[in-house]
C-alpha cells in the first residue's frame, strides 16, 4: 500500500481535492473566476478556518462588510464564523487556492511534527 496520492488540476471553475487526494484533515479546493465574476453566495463555516493563495489575477473578498483588495501572492485567514464572498476583478481573471482546516486543531507543525 502506498502513502501517498497524486492528483492533476486541469482547469475549471472550482476543483475540491478531499476526494481526489483522499485527504483526512483538510479540504484544499482550486478556484477561478473568470473577470467580473463572484462566488455567487455568502458564506460562513461553524468550526473551519479557511485560507487562501491567490495564485494569478486580482479580485476582492468582502468580509463581515469589509472589503479586501487580493493579488497575486497574497495570502489571507478567515475565522469560521466570518461571512465572505469573493470576487474577480471587472477586467482580470483571479485563481485562488482554499484550504479549509478545523481551527485550533493544529498541534505539531515544521521540525516539531517531523520525524528524522
Amino acid at each position: 500500500m502506498k502513502n501517498y496520492d497524486k492528483t492533476t488540476v486541469k482547469g475549471g471553475a472550482r476543483t475540491e481535492l478531499h476526494d481526489l487526494l483522499h485527504l483526512t484533515g483538510a479540504e484544499i479546493s482550486v478556484n477561478a473566476l473568470p473577470a467580473g465574476a463572484s462566488v455567487p453566495f455568502v458564506h460562513a463555516h461553524k468550526q473551519n478556518e479557511e485560507i487562501y493563495a491567490i495564485l494569478s489575477g486580482k479580485g476582492k473578498a468582502v468580509i463581515d462588510g469589509e472589503t479586501v483588495v487580493l493579488s497575486a501572492g497574497d495570502w489571507l485567514r478567515i475565522s469560521p464564523a466570518a461571512k465572505r464572498q469573493f470576487f474577480a476583478a471587472e477586467n482580470e481573471a483571479i485563481e485562488y487556492l482554499c484550504i479549509q482546516v478545523k481551527e485550533g486543531s493544529l498541534e505539531n507543525y515544521t521540525a516539531s511534527d517531523a520525524l528524522l
